[in-house]
């Protein structure tokens, strides 16, 4: 396994980050345990969750899992998130108030049996808070060892840019991840997200690696998916001859489609980790394949013509 940093951190993580959105909800506790078993076998060292999936049990099935021993605690880089109303429907219950921050790592903290967090992530951007009040409830648990690092998920990138610099006026680290939807059918992130983590040594962790299933080869497969709904099988039509040229490039490559969607994820310098999100044990396993993957340029040449980018700001769309 060739290890990452994380953004502009000293810490190092798998290029692959497990995620765990189905334990509890499609993944039963015991397959969890063996995949989260499996992955460090592998040498995944990097597992991402949040608060509020699963009605807050995959935080607690991650706990248990802990629980167990063998150092397994020790040996994972571990992220959650906070944002969502948990504990239930008062007024403090969500987003990022120092209140509501302070609470909701106390109660991940229990449901995970740890005294840290490795990543703690803004699941989602609270535009009624302000920064001074997040980074000093942030920095408070950073000061009292509950949190080690700070990320982002789902902002943009004005949102970025208003968080790093209200935390160097502070003198303090700042966001070091975003995590954002990002796969080879929506590349919008890089118009300006990317180009502003790059800017600020942030590490990209891309959620729908596959596209909620679409690019894991096959209409059929696709809506099928995690997150497949109507909605998904429309855009599957739409993209009918998209996702033909797509298999047929996979077939020329020797390699399936879903570990080569993952293999263009990871040659992107810009990426430290897709989050794979397996909900059986093979899944875990076929996703390992993509880190054997070299896409050589020809081929990364045609799979912009396939599936072509934005551009980059403001060039994309001013001139």
């Amino acid at each position: 396994m060739n290890y990452r940093h994380l953004g502009r951190t000293g810490l190092q993580v798998s290029p692959l980050c497990l995620g765990t959105m189905n334990f509890g909800s499609q993944t039963e506790e015991a397959d969890s345990f063996a995949i989260m078993d499996r992955a460090l076998e592998a040498g995944i060292n990097f597992f991402d969750t949040a608060n509020g999936y699963a009605g807050s049990e995959t935080e607690k099935i991650i706990g248990r899992w802990f629980a167990l021993g063998g150092d397994r605690r020790q040996k994972v880089v571990l992220a959650t998130k906070v944002y969502g109303d948990v504990a239930g429907s008062w007024p403090n219950d969500s987003k990022l108030s120092a209140r509501h921050i302070r609470d909701a790592c106390e109660a991940s903290l229990r449901r995970l049996q740890t005294d840290h967090v490795d990543l703690y992530q803004m699941h989602h951007v609270d535009r009624n808070t302000p920064w001074e009040e997040i980074w000093q409830a942030m920095d408070l648990l950073i000061d009292q060892g509950k949190v080690i690092y700070v990320g982002s998920s789902n902002f943009a990138a004005w949102h970025i840019v208003a968080a790093n610099e209200a935390a160097q006026r502070r003198n303090t680290f700042g966001l070091v991840s975003e995590q954002s939807l990002y796969n080879l059918k929506t590349r919008n992130i890089e118009l300006e997200v990317i180009p502003a983590c790059q800017a600020y040594g942030i590490g990209i962790l891309p959620w729908s690696p596959l596209g909620g299933g679409l690019l894991a080869g096959g209409i059929s497969q696709a809506t099928n998916g995690r997150r497949s709904d109507s909605g998904m099988k429309a855009a599957g039509d739409w993209l009918h001859d998209t996702l033909e040229a797509w298999e047929k490039l996979c077939s020329e490559v020797g390699e399936r489609p879903a570990d080569v969607a993952l293999a263009w994820l990871l040659a992107n310098p810009a990426v430290t980790a897709p989050i794979v999100g397996p909900r059986t044990l093979d899944q875990l396993e076929g996703s390992l394949r993509s880190l054997d993957i070299h896409l050589d340029g020809e081929v990364m040449s045609r799979l912009d013509r396939i599936f072509p980018g934005p551009g980059p700001a403001p060039e994309a769309y001013a001139w």
